[in-house]
Formats: C-alpha cells, structure tokens, sequence
C-alpha cells in the first residue's frame, strides 16, 4: 500500500476526532462567552454575547419558577420549619436568648435595666396599684378573709414579752403621766364644781360613822387645801405624787397588767365583734383613702435605688440562673402548642413577605457572568467535559468509518 494512501485512511479520524473535541469546546465556552456583547460599528456580532449572559433574566426566572414551584413549596417549607422549630431546638433558642439577656444586664453600666424597673414600679404604685385597689374596694367581701387572717394570727395571739411590758410601763410614767401631768390633772379635776358634787355626794349617800364623819367635817375642806397645796408647792407636790407611784408599785403592776394583756383572755363573742369591727374599719378606710395611701407611699419611696438593689439581687441569685431552663421549657412547649394550630398559616403568609421567588431572580441576574460560569463549572464540571470528549470520540468513529468506506472503495 503506497504512502499516500494511509495518510488517506489516517487524516480522517484524526480530523474528526479533533474537529469533534474542539467543536464541543467551542460550544460549551459559547454558553458563557463572550461575556459582554462585540460590536463591528453599529452591528452587534452573532453569538456575543454568549447564550447564558444574553438571557440571564430569563433564565433567573426560570430558576426562581423552578425552585419555588418544585423544591420550596408551600408544604416542603411548612415541613422545614417543623424541623427547625422542633421543641428542643426552640427551647435551646430560647434558653440561649434568656442567659444573653441576662448577662447583658450583667454589663449594663449605665443601670439600664435598672432605670426601666424604677419606672414601672413607680408607675405601679402611682397608677396602675391605686386604680386596681379602688376597683376592688367596690366589692362587699373586700379583703375580707386575709384580714380575718391577720386578726386570728397575728393580734389574736399578740402578748407582749417582759421587757416589752416594762418598756411601756416605763414610757406610760416618765412621758405619758409623769408626777407634773399627775399634778396638773388633779388640779383641773379638783375644780370648785366637783370639790362641791364630791362632798355633797359623800353626805348623802354615807351612813353609820361615815355618815358621822361627812357631815361633822366633810370633804371639801380637804379637798380645796389638796388643791391649794398642788398650785402652791410645785416642786414638794411632785415630789409627793412620785413616792406615792413608787410606794403604790405603780410601775410594776403596770408591767404586770400589759404582760397579762391579749385579746385571747376575753369573751369569745367580744372577740368576734373585734374582729367585725377591725375588719369594717381596715375595709372602710382602703375603700375611703386607700388609693391616696398607696401614691403616698409610692412617692416616698426611692424608685430608682428599690431598683438598683433587686437588679443587683436578681444578678447574683441562683434561683434566676436555675430557672432560666424550666422558663425556656414552658415558653417552648406555649410556642410548640401555637404552632401546631396556625404553622399552615404563619408560612402562607411568611412566603409573600420573605418574596423568595424575587431573592432568587435578584441574586441570579445580580451575578456576573464569570461568577456564573464558575458556579455552572463547579457544578458540572466533569460532565460537560465528558461532552466534549464524546465530541471527540464521535468525530474519531466518523473519521474510521469514512477511512473504512475509502480503504474498501
């Protein structure tokens, strides 16, 4: 076989299988290239630009009708966001959200935190505790049984203690009813109107050798010169009237009486009209100026230290840090509970407002052509170079099967 005639039998399949390699190459780059549109004066060229870069648009559409009418449906997003919501999931979310809040109150350097508390308590007692007690107050059975309570509790079963008693005894003598408030009292009471009732009276009403006595000398000599003695001699009348209290034990049989003083010592039916009365007087007077007494009070009171102090107290509590799981736990099981009712809903009207569709058209027509080819590449990278080796290996049969047709020929 002459040399001519197997350059005639190897040309073809070489040619073809070349032309085949290359041609699929140059198809493939044309789906991206040339990235911008090549003029020749006025006339933009066939083919540039290539066919992705010239219908971008269209095709982020067509991505985006993809994606939303095949892959995130309505149903596979309610799905998703079942498992994303899913209890432990959220409780995590929750109890990570509580200890964030948590430790920034812990920096707050400024007492945000405790400036906001500050204005609602003082809002509390100023507003919202004054409206609340006059509407309560309305009604017949006000706080009855928490002052019935009280009374059986606390007053009920009140006794002073030993140094309790001699405290108030001492109080009573030395400020209430000293020797000079004595003095002082007998000469009002010794007037000449009651020295006259007292003697008369003791004449009247005696009898026997009290009779005797009354009538022959009387009271009112004696009691016009106690009187007359009181007003002269200040200084010895006092003096007089503190030995009598000190002889008379007055002090302690006061200490005595206040120690056996309780209301558990008195009739049963006394007792209960106490407690009647106490709680018709308590109840009277939260209905009358018990919402000026809670402003009173809430207007005395340093708002804004009451904070600073419980923020501080609320910091350094394990009972806070403790119960940040159990309250991230109900708050989840309460969102689990809400979900299950109105997910359909909530992701019907979640999917107009994210606009999904639009994010996807936005971000594919936003990408440049080389990003995209890059992305298609790294996609399918080995497939479209399995394209241009079937070019290849095509041309090359093409090429045997016309070296086979000419060797026969």
């Amino acid at each position: 076989m002459e040399s001519v005639n197997i350059w005639q039998l190897i040309i073809p399949p070489l040619a073809g299988a070349i032309i085949g390699y290359f041609t699929n190459d140059l198809a493939i780059k044309m789906l991206f290239r040339p990235y911008q549109a090549i003029y020749l004066g006025k006339r933009r060229l066939p083919f540039t630009p290539g066919l992705i870069p010239r219908n971008q648009e269209r095709l982020a559409k067509r991505v985006s009708d993809t994606i939303m009418g095949s892959l995130l449906t309505p149903t596979e997003l309610q799905n998703l966001a079942k498992r994303l919501l899913e209890t432990e999931r959220v409780q995590s979310a929750i109890l990570w959200l509580l200890q964030s809040a948590l430790t920034q109150v812990r920096n707050d350097k400024e007492q945000k935190t405790a400036k906001v508390l500050a204005e609602i308590l003082r809002d509390l007692f100023s507003e919202s505790l004054p409206r609340l007690l006059k509407a309560l107050a309305r009604r017949e059975d006000f706080l009855e049984t928490q002052i019935n309570q009280i009374f059986d509790q606390v007053l009920l079963e009140f006794e002073l203690s030993d140094l309790q008693a001699k405290q108030l005894a001492d109080w009573l003598l030395d400020v209430v009813i000293p020797p000079e408030t004595l003095r002082q009292a007998l000469i009002e009471f010794l007037s000449d109107r009651n020295v006259q009732v007292i003697d008369d009276g003791f004449r009247e009403k005696t009898s026997g050798t009290y009779w005797v006595v009354a009538n022959l000398f009387g009271l009112r000599n004696a009691l016009t010169r106690l009187r007359s003695f009181c007003l002269d001699e200040k200084e010895i009348a006092n003096t007089r009237l503190q030995e009598l209290l000190l002889s008379l034990e007055v002090r302690s049989r006061l200490r005595i009486w206040f120690k056996s003083l309780s209301l558990q010592n008195l009739p049963v039916v006394t007792v209960r009209q106490l407690r009647s009365t106490t709680r018709q007087t308590v109840q009277g007077y939260l209905q009358d100026r018990g919402s000026q007494f809670i402003q009173g009070l809430g207007q005395s009171i340093d708002w804004d230290q009451v904070a600073v102090i419980i923020i501080n107290r609320l910091q350094a509590s394990t009972a806070v840090t403790t119960s940040l799981e159990i309250i991230s736990q109900e708050l989840a099981l309460i969102l689990e509970r809400y979900l299950e009712e109105d997910l359909e809903k909530i992701v019907a009207q979640v999917i107009p407002i994210l606009s999904i569709d639009q994010v996807i058209i936005d971000r594919v027509k936003s990408t440049s052509s080389e990003d995209l080819e890059l992305a298609v590449q790294g996609i399918v990278k080995h497939e479209l170079q399995a394209i241009v080796n079937l070019g290849g290996i095509l041309g090359l049969i093409i090429g045997l099967l016309q070296s086979l047709v000419l060797f026969f020929s």
